[in-house]
């Protein structure tokens, strides 16, 4: 007698797809909705574990843009710990939806606020990309010079990208009083300071996906054939501000963001999401993907994911990917060489 289950798939039953398998045979995770072409213009941006996916497409040959490169007198690693070759503009991580629209918005209006520095031991600091130039700037008009610089920098790039990649981090954010900005860190934990400028606000689900919808609007104005591929992180909260356990935290914050992109990927065919965070978190993976902190993901998770990706984003490539299917064995060992860049570790520091 058939019924709606007696023809699906093995992916469809966790004994065969979950319970037989291990970290490392799970199959069928991923079916890419579109094709994503070595020719393709690709922009990411997101939290920290975007990193790693912008690092390998790059590796594998597609063609990731970066509009802000470092400037030729600087070494590798003063490049990156001033935050160049890290996503494809200078914005650093960008944690949260709001944050994202919020720079395309200051973008296109060339919107630098006073109150969005912090002097720091007589250096101002941008607290939008306060891993961006750390040490600070000289004066607040050569700090408000190198932001307008990089927000015209972020208009050339959404102005001419096929598909953008973006990794949801957090749902938690901290917003000035008056202005309403979000930044991606409390500017309070850079002076260890309660200025009382800042409120703390945890993003619910209608806030987010109301938040992204207006990002595609805005962004499909001027590229209304644009791709997004969307993941979530599946880095724990650091420490969080919403006075539950960081452990109920994360869980909330991680279920409301892959709850948005399930919603954004059944409502458009533009809209595609790569499961990453199932790939790390997955109850039989045993937590072997994360370090002995059970919040970083180590090179073998990394390495997994990509995995995972590339093995379907690859599949059937098109005649101008034909001859580069996958990164070499170098190549995989230079990309989790790449340490990643994340402001949100610094709250460690608070721990007691």
């Amino acid at each position: 007698m058939a019924n709606p289950y007696s023809n699906l798939p093995s992916k469809s039953f966790w004994k065969t797809a979950v319970s037989e398998k291990n970290a490392f045979n799970l199959e069928n995770l991923y079916e890419k909705k579109f094709e994503i072409g070595r020719a393709d213009r690709i922009a990411t941006a997101g939290s920290c574990f975007a990193q790693h996916v912008g690092t390998n497409l790059h590796l594998r040959g597609f063609n990731v843009v970066d509009v802000e490169p470092a400037p030729s007198y600087l070494s590798a690693a003063e490049a990156r710990d001033s935050g160049y070759g890290i996503y494809s503009a200078r914005y650093g991580n960008v944690y949260t939806v709001r944050q994202m629209l919020q720079l395309l918005t200051d973008a296109r209006s060339a919107t630098v606020r006073d109150e969005d520095f912090l002097l720091k031991n007589d250096r101002y600091i941008d607290l939008l990309r306060p891993g961006i130039e750390s040490a600070g700037y000289d004066s607040l008009e050569e700090a408000k010079y190198n932001r307008l610089s990089h927000l015209e920098h972020v208009v050339e790039l959404f102005s001419g990208i096929d598909v953008f990649v973006f990794t949801f981090g957090l749902t938690e954010a901290w917003i000035n009083k008056v202005s309403g900005t979000v930044y991606p860190i409390c500017p309070d934990t850079l002076t260890d300071t309660t200025s009382g400028n800042y409120r703390f606000h945890n993003f619910t689900y209608d806030e987010i996906i109301g938040d992204f919808r207006a990002l595609q609007a805005l962004l499909r104005q001027s590229l209304p054939e644009l791709r997004f591929l969307l993941t979530v992180s599946p880095v724990p909260l650091t420490a969080t501000a919403s006075k539950n356990h960081v452990l109920v935290a994360t869980t909330y914050s991680k279920a409301v963001l892959r709850a948005v992109c399930g919603a954004l990927e059944a409502e458009s065919a533009s809209v595609d999401y790569f499961p990453s965070f199932e790939v790390i978190t997955a109850s039989l993976t045993r937590g072997v993907f994360y370090e002995p902190n059970l919040r970083a993901v180590n090179p073998t998770g990394v390495s997994r994911a990509m995995a995972v990706f590339f093995g379907e984003l690859d599949r059937n490539p098109p005649a101008a990917a034909v001859g580069r299917p996958a990164a070499t064995a170098a190549e995989d060992a230079e990309a989790r060489k790449e340490e990643v860049v994340c402001e949100e570790i610094l709250l460690e520091a608070f721990a007691r």
